[in-house]
């Protein structure tokens, strides 16, 4: 399948899960929950599951873009744009995400105008805005000599270039172009110093969320944390490596290099998450006591043990690894492991969030009521997936937008036809 073909299937697909998506919001705002097949013992459902998935992305292409600016990594200088470009957009789809899923989606901005300084939560809304004016003020320096220079341009998109270079001009700049680009880049390596105990933070701090609720001894484990961390860079390290392989952002020996380079870090991140996966479920496993252990029995051998054995070890791990492991890693291959990778990662997000609710915090509370709402068994329903469709395509929608009217390869939009 040649280049274009593949583009054209990408945004067909796209697409149709938007249209899907649409009749999943339109439901959402006029049914509420109602259509939702979690209840009051499984509060938390797909909907957080892609909230922390999402987020992830966002943290994992956010510290790979710091490479570049932080530790000068040239061989990776292409993936710094559409890195910061992944991580505001991947951060506003944890966000939807997550909007969907509050009960009264109007007061979603209580989190700033009726604060609860005690609150976790809070703490981690608090942190999303920092780091999302931090991504978008790191993009507008990484941009702005290029903004300019199309602000100065006849084409249709000259006023919107004008408008996002924020009056700056590169050729009025004092010493000239050259002596903005190097303004630039030690402005870059300051907000990059920041963003990464930033992202570390917010996104430590999900994993520090679940791994705070003692009465889930499923999610009580210091690991968890680090769990998160290694996971969004494993996820973010592969979406990126999708996106360059696809031929979104051009086709040259430069991309050639980056994908390279990118798909031995996406290796070697696989490797060493695998191994704390295994370090979490082998030592309850060894012993063979515990509610934990009970519950890793239920994600490796209950009624969804394909989730973990099919979708996320075969689909998201064996594969992508043996892909991983050819030398050389071709394009195509590396383009394949790295969606994999990104796209049943969502299980492993599964596999955290439903499992650590289905213990009845109560001996026989599962039959001291009888309602549809008070079950300990989740699944999402059709209605769940739809809005989440409608999220990956706004995402998809967004970041291929940006494509066409930035100049994420240079001066020129990467697709300007």
């Amino acid at each position: 399948m040649t280049a274009r073909r593949s583009k054209q299937l990408i945004l067909i697909t796209v697409a149709v899960l938007g249209l899907w998506g649409l009749t999943g919001v339109v439901q959402r705002f006029l049914t509420g929950h109602e259509a939702t097949n979690y209840g009051s013992y499984i509060p938390w459902g797909l909907w957080v599951s892609g909230y922390i998935y999402f987020v992830g992305l966002s943290a994992g292409a956010f510290l790979l873009s710091s490479l570049v600016y932080v530790f000068r990594i040239e061989s990776l200088r292409r993936v710094a744009r559409p890195a910061l470009v992944t991580a505001a957009i991947t951060l506003m789809m944890a966000l939807v995400c997550i909007w969907f899923d509050l009960g009264h989606l109007e007061r979603f901005y209580e989190v700033f105008t009726r604060p609860n300084f005690s609150s976790l939560m809070a703490w981690m809304v608090w942190l999303y805005t920092a780091y999302f004016m931090l991504i978008l003020l790191e993009l507008w320096y990484e941009l702005r000599v290029d903004l300019s220079i199309l602000a100065d341009g006849t084409g249709r998109l000259t006023w919107f270039y004008r408008l996002l270079s924020l009056g700056f001009r590169a050729e009025s700049h004092s010493g000239g172009i050259e002596a903005a680009h190097r303004q630039s880049e030690k402005a870059l390596k300051i907000l990059g110093s920041l963003g990464i105990p930033l992202a570390i933070a917010f996104h430590g701090g999900v994993g520090a969320l679940f791994a705070g609720l003692m009465a889930r001894p499923y999610w009580h484990s210091a690991i968890y944390p680090i769990l998160f961390l290694t996971g969004a860079l494993v996820s973010g390290g592969a979406l990126l490596l999708a996106v360059l392989a696809s031929g979104f952002l051009g086709d040259d020996k430069e991309i050639d290099g980056a994908v390279s380079l990118l798909a031995k870090a996406v290796l070697g991140l696989l490797v060493f998450d695998l191994i704390l996966e295994w370090a979490e479920i082998s030592i309850p496993a060894w012993y063979r006591i515990g509610a934990e252990y009970e519950l890793f029995k239920t994600v490796l051998f209950g009624d969804y043990w394909y989730v973990f054995w099919v979708i996320h070890l075969l689909l998201g791990a064996v594969i992508p690894l043996v892909l991983l492991a050819r030398r050389p890693v071709g394009r195509g291959a590396a383009g394949i492991a790295g969606l994999l990778i990104a796209a049943t990662f969502m299980a492993v997000r599964l596999n955290i969030v439903v499992p650590g609710q289905i213990t009845p915090q109560l001996h026989g509370l599962e039959a001291a009521y009888v309602d549809h709402r008070l079950v300990f068994h989740y699944i999402p329903s059709l209605f769940e997936w739809s809005v989440m469709a409608f999220v990956v395509a706004l995402g998809a929608g967004l970041f291929y937008l940006s494509t066409r009217i930035l100049p994420l390869n240079g001066r020129e939009p990467v697709q300007s036809s």
